[in-house]
């Protein structure tokens, strides 16, 4: 049995693990922990949990297990695809609580976080070593969200994205269960001992398990960082001339692209933020391929009546579209939503994928399916009835099964 009669006879179990206040049921609470920074809307949790430890996460989870209760893990909400919405109501493992920086090994190039250090708080905590962390999406997530949903940025060219700079996780499955995916206490630079557990949780979006621990990758600091702003007749020479600075070998860390009619943009509405929600969508092209999309994707947005700013990665064919969408106007959110499709498809007939940086989630699901097809879905099913097969962890992000 799901829902809040269940809820409501573990309770006290819960208060026995973390605390008479490490259990909210506070409506805004519940408010807070339901939601992140898409347009996507959602049902609250039923209740708000706040473990210390991975301890607590683990018999947290056994009990969830035990009376069927969905798990929504819970960073700091920066999300863009609506990955901590409780789609069936349950309990959200808000993980703020556990925000330690673990062992840091300076001479390795390696440090082990738990779920509620940031990305500031890491490079915070380094400043004085002569070492950070580069991977920046933007925001200032958490960096075990960050690896659940295989976050990248801007400097991906050069340093990659949370993908190869993971080196372990250690994740609590549905069950309770505590799994180190390198082996507990290992942090090699580099394995081929059997298969990559650690890159099948990371970009999993919470759906097969709760990462507790992330052992990273660091690098030294850059001794000196410049910026150059140039100009191109058109997004075409301006590709062409990132190609040759790619092969070149040149040691850039961002390459971006940004229209001129952006900032007017931003400037336009400056004021109109309190009547208005931004929809941000990204797509990941071939390199090749980025000028012909952004110039398809422009007239799109025109014919669609839409206003929004591209903003690209020039480097890695990855690019944004932030759109401002009036929410009490379900013309305009129409629009939007069927705009995101087509650069979706557009992309994935170019060769590319259907999100670079901000994950599945809810909205892109069925985009999913068309990007790896049948089989490969299958695959990711079978994946998930093994590691959770009551499909309690965060139901309904990334696969369509088991919906509502």
């Amino acid at each position: 049995e799901r829902g809040e009669a269940a809820v409501d006879r573990v309770l006290s179990a819960f208060r026995s693990i973390c605390g008479p206040d490490g259990v909210s049921l506070g409506e805004a609470v519940r408010e807070q922990h339901g939601k992140d920074e898409s347009v996507h809307k959602c049902r609250p949790p039923d209740v708000v949990v706040f473990p210390r430890c991975v301890e607590e996460v683990s018999a947290l989870a056994k009990v969830c297990h035990d009376h069927n209760l969905p798990i929504i893990p819970f960073g700091t909400g920066t999300g863009l695809e609506g990955g901590v919405g409780a789609v069936k109501g349950g309990v959200c493992f808000s993980l703020r609580n556990m925000d330690q920086v673990l062992d840091l090994h300076p001479e390795d190039f390696d440090v082990t976080v738990e779920p509620g250090v940031t990305r500031k708080a890491l490079n915070a905590y380094l400043r004085d070593t002569g070492l950070w962390f580069p991977v920046d999406p933007g925001a200032d997530a958490s960096l075990c969200g960050m690896a659940a949903t295989s976050a990248s940025g801007t400097n991906a060219v050069r340093y990659g994205t949370m993908r190869e700079n993971t080196l372990n996780l250690e994740v609590v499955l549905s069950d309770g269960r505590i799994i180190h995916t390198a082996g507990k206490g290992r942090r090699p630079r580099k394995t081929s001992a059997g298969y990559n557990l650690t890159n099948l949780f990371v970009g999993s979006e919470g759906t097969l398990g709760i990462i507790t621990k992330t052992t990273l990758r660091l690098y030294g600091i850059p001794e000196a960082m410049v910026s150059a702003v140039c100009s191109f007749p058109s997004i075409q020479a301006a590709v062409d001339s990132t190609v040759q600075i790619l092969q070149a070998g040149v040691p850039i860390a961002r390459i971006g692209e940004e229209e001129r009619e952006k900032l007017k943009i931003i400037c336009d509405f400056k004021n109109s933020c309190e009547n208005h929600d931004a929809y941000s969508t990204d797509v990941c092209v071939p390199l090749s391929r980025l000028p012909q999309i952004i110039v398809e994707t422009k007239e799109d947005l025109l014919e669609s009546r839409l206003t929004g700013p591209i903003a690209g990665h020039v480097g890695d064919g990855n690019f944004h579209c932030l759109m401002v969408v009036d929410p009490n106007d379900p013309d305009e959110q129409h629009r939007v939503h069927l705009f995101a499709e087509r650069l979706a498809r557009r992309a994935l007939a170019m060769g590319g994928t259907c999100t670079g940086e901000h994950g599945v989630g809810l909205g892109k699901r069925v985009l999913l399916q068309e990007e790896v097809g049948p089989l490969a879905i299958q695959v990711m099913q079978g994946l998930k009835e093994t590691l959770d097969p009551k499909n309690l962890m965060n139901p309904g992000k990334i696969l369509l099964q088991g919906d509502p």
